[in-house]
């Protein structure tokens, strides 16, 4: 297994590009690039599915703060949103619940 370097985004979609033109060579693109063939292969099926961004690098950021390649990403950001409001709220009314059932033990005591 060849060592891994590090490529631009211009690398990447000249790669995949380049794979795809000559039928999928997947080995022969390797070696020319000095790139693992296992990078290859993931370029190329990754340009295949959503182009040029399919190949940026989003390493580190937060799914919520990139921008969305697809309508899934989108609807898995806006899912994961919707979740954690749902569970505010229901902290929320879970406190206030509590509250109520303090303030009654309480106004009982006096």
């Amino acid at each position: 297994m060849k060592t891994g370097r590090k490529t631009t985004q211009e690398e990447r979609i000249a790669i995949a590009k380049e794979c795809l033109e000559n039928e999928c060579n997947y080995e022969e693109t390797a070696r020319k690039y000095n790139v693992s063939y296992q990078q290859v292969y993931s370029w190329t099926k990754k340009f295949k599915e959503l182009g040029a961004a399919g190949l940026e690098d989003r390493r580190g950021k937060r799914t919520e703060d990139q921008e969305p390649r697809t309508a899934e990403e989108e609807m898995k950001i806006r899912i994961a949103q919707l979740e954690h409001e749902l569970y505010m709220t229901k902290m929320e009314r879970d406190l206030l619940k509590k509250l109520d059932d303090l303030e009654r033990r309480n106004a009982f005591l006096k």
